[in-house]
């Protein structure tokens, strides 16, 4: 995987994606076109991360599970009570350094 496209999978991505499949499935917008909306989509949401994000968090729990694959961690969480209640968790971690195009 050259590129990791995390952001795809969040809830702008994904309606991202689908409102171009409909698009392209209409006849509006040619499946050329949709593909670079998505390459400048992640091109400015690697951006944005890198430069924009300066938050930090601290998470308490047990791990459940983990797992590498393309050089991208998974960690999933049982979390513990405190200010904000969560029951599990889930965190995606990767080599920023690999994030360019």
């Amino acid at each position: 995987m050259a590129t990791f496209e995390m952001h795809r999978r969040s809830t702008i991505g994904m309606c991202l994606t689908e409102t171009l499949d409909q698009m392209v499935s209409g006849g509006t917008l040619s499946p050329e076109l949709a593909i670079l909306v998505l390459v400048q989509f992640d091109k400015s949401m690697i951006e944005a991360l890198g430069s924009e994000v300066k938050r930090r968090v601290s998470v308490k729990g047990h791990l459940h599970t983990y797992r590498l694959c393309d050089n991208v961690w998974t960690f999933i969480l049982q979390t513990e009570e405190g200010q904000e209640t969560v029951d599990t968790g889930k965190v995606v971690a990767c080599d920023s350094k690999l994030l360019t195009y």
